[in-house]
């Protein structure tokens, strides 16, 4: 099926007149188009974590079972051995605390190397069950020449995760290619999203504390990053004396705005891949990925609401 239908109208009129010195593919990706990649990518990075192939994996490797340790490490593994503060950092809305279940301790159990080589593992056997023959098809291995291009047109500095990923050898199979581009590709827009939200001044736990004020999702959602009822209080505060929500926990007319221009920032600081593939490959690379992103959210695997406010914002 066409992809061009997902979040067509996202971002239409916001980018009029924008980048008119910066050459026809630029003015013609324009930033909804750059949030519609990072939808239909998100959920073929993003149903590794939730797929029973996955936990298998990590079992064997000694990793406790469930979802949490082997997000924690999957994700982190690029990053090395690293220690909680390092992933705190990187990962940003999680609270230390959840941080510090899951690591250093998860390295006792197996080296980022054979959680890694577990991880691929993951991803084969996951798209396996979810594409059936279609792993093999032409299409899939242009949309993965396409996505690979992409990523490795990305510029990774100050970007911890995006980084650490693009630094792995890419494997062989064009189905493996695809979710290693996907995972380069949205931790590159993260790490730009972590820089949008200290640029509007929001910490880790006020950034979800605005985040469910304008509706990106129920603050229950966000109860696995892990923060106390007293430091997501706290957070609403400092939100409610900066003018950005009201008594009520609502967003203000002003918190709508600062949200508004983090998740403009953030699809601003994820254009340069799109940018370099242009608007022609770009708009193929959308078709293409149709089918895949429809069975990935027909799976059932992941979650109908999400923390990354997907179909929200």
């Amino acid at each position: 099926m066409s992809a061009q239908s997902v979040d067509q109208g996202q971002g239409k009129g916001q980018d009029q007149g924008k980048g008119q010195d910066q050459g026809q593919d630029r003015d013609r990706v324009g930033l909804g188009r750059v949030r519609q990649l990072w939808h239909l990518l998100e959920p073929l990075h993003a149903v590794v974590y939730f797929a029973p192939e996955s936990f298998e994996e990590s079992g064997r490797l000694g990793i406790e079972p469930g979802r949490w340790p082997t997000y924690f490490a999957w994700r982190a593994a690029p990053l090395g051995r690293a220690g909680g503060e390092q992933v705190t950092s990187a990962f940003y809305s999680f609270s230390p605390e959840t941080v510090e279940r899951y690591i250093p301790s998860v390295w006792d159990a197996a080296t980022p190397a054979d959680i890694l080589a577990a991880r691929l593992r993951a991803v084969d056997r996951t798209y396996r069950a979810l594409f059936g023959g279609r792993v093999d098809s032409p299409e899939l291995a242009e949309a993965a020449a396409l996505a690979r291009r992409a990523a490795e047109a990305a510029v990774h500095v100050g970007r911890p995760l995006a980084t650490a990923n693009a630094a792995l050898p890419w494997p062989a199979a064009p189905h493996l290619v695809l979710w290693q581009a996907a995972t380069i590709l949205r931790e590159h827009r993260g790490d730009g999203h972590l820089a949008a939200l200290m640029v509007a001044g929001l910490d880790p736990v006020e950034s979800l504390v605005s985040f469910a004020a304008i509706g990106a999702a129920p603050e229950e959602t966000f109860a696995s990053r892990g923060w106390s009822g007293k430091e997501w209080s706290a957070a609403r505060e400092r939100l409610v004396g900066r003018g950005l929500l009201a008594s009520d926990g609502t967003a203000t007319e002003a918190g709508r705005a600062l949200r508004a221009m983090v998740e403009r920032h953030t699809d601003e600081l994820a254009a340069g891949p799109w940018w370099a593939l242009g608007a022609s490959d770009t708009d193929r690379l959308a078709d293409l990925l149709g089918d895949y992103w429809v069975a990935a959210l027909g799976s059932g695997l992941l979650p109908g609401t999400n923390t990354l406010g997907i179909g929200k914002v």
